[in-house]
């Protein structure tokens, strides 16, 4: 197809994607007559675009026209979309449309529609930080690409260090690479751990320390996690997932479920292996404390986004919750509806 649509919030795998569509569509030669960019301020980026790409290419190779974090699959004028259905079915064989956009495309819409019968559409959405064996995988991948061996207890604690943060990781990778260039010594977790950066997994461990019911930890992580300019929301957010799983595993241990596949369909762990940990995890802990755990963090969400102050609002319900855990069954939520939703 000559149209691409790259879209979701891993801005470093969507650069990566584009890097390798440009190199094999323009001739390194002809670049500089073949390439054009459109950014979103420019009011008529997509006119212009779309008058661009039916220009046949110059010399070898192809033409790529990159509209650049655009909204055309999120807001489109009737004037353009008239020019789409004008353009996309008559777009030189040698000429090639890519559209990149942070944002998830809007099925409703008539662009997107069409769109979708001439396009390649793809997603690059970051990976949920409690989806730990989706981050191993991603290490794995990112080692293969660079062109280093990880042991599974390397490649682990990569995952936990980093997290989703791709562009990190081949950072840490290639810091990892020079390491081994240049020492004998394998690579072990215990060096991971002193030479690469540790970021996102700590909301994790957070998650475990409210577990465990211990403040003091958990507080010192949080103040940890914010020293590192880690935003609130995506920390509310990956407690909320962690617990939800949590959740789901308890309850279907509780309902008699043994078959660790039915619990990871149930849970939504794509790694049935998984499941053992998860329950050793949940082991000591009550579906009550879980369940009422779950609005305690809603309510920190709905204040964060109203704007309340992130460090005393985060600080509050950290404690909160971690109370909960110290004395299974004395706390009470206000509101039980919706629990799960």
């Amino acid at each position: 197809m000559p149209i691409y649509i790259y879209w979701g919030e891993d801005d470093f795998a969507i650069e990566k994607a584009v890097t390798l569509l440009r190199d094999r569509i323009l001739d390194p030669l002809w670049t500089s007559f073949n390439y054009t960019t459109f950014l979103p301020d420019q009011g008529d980026s997509v006119i212009q675009a779309l008058n661009q790409v039916m220009t046949p290419s110059f010399g070898a190779g192809g033409r790529l026209v990159w509209l650049i974090n655009s909204n055309l699959c999120q807001n489109c004028p009737e004037n353009i979309f008239s020019e789409l259905k004008r353009t996309l079915p008559v777009i030189p064989e040698s000429s090639f449309l890519l559209v990149t956009s942070p944002n998830k495309p809007d099925e409703r819409l008539k662009s997107t529609k069409l769109l979708k019968q001439f396009a390649d559409f793809r997603e690059f959405s970051l990976i949920p930080p409690w989806k730990t064996e989706l981050l191993v995988q991603a290490v794995n991948q990112a080692a293969q690409d660079i062109g280093i061996k990880l042991t599974p207890q390397v490649a682990e604690t990569l995952a936990e260090s980093i997290g989703n943060d791709s562009r990190l990781l081949y950072t840490e990778i290639e810091k990892l690479r020079l390491y081994l260039a240049s020492s004998n010594i394998p690579l072990t977790s215990t060096i991971v751990t002193q030479l690469v950066r540790n970021t996102t997994h700590n909301t994790l461990q957070l998650a475990a320390a409210i577990k465990a019911g211990d403040s003091a930890k958990a507080l010192g992580i949080l103040a940890d996690l914010i020293g590192a300019a880690e935003p609130g929301l995506r920390i509310v957010a990956t407690l909320t997932g962690q617990f939800r799983t949590w959740l789901w595993v308890k309850m279907m241990m509780e309902s008699g479920e043994r078959n660790p596949q039915a619990i990871a369909q149930g849970a939504e762990v794509s790694n049935p292996k998984r499941i053992y940990f998860l329950q050793q995890e949940v082991k000591s802990l009550s579906v009550e404390q879980l369940v009422f755990s779950l609005p305690l963090m809603l309510e920190l969400e709905v204040s964060l986004k109203q704007g309340a102050s992130e460090i005393l609002t985060l600080q509050t319900k950290v404690i909160e919750l971690c109370q909960l855990y110290q004395k299974s069954g004395t706390f009470q939520p206000e509101n039980k509806s919706n629990l799960l939703t």
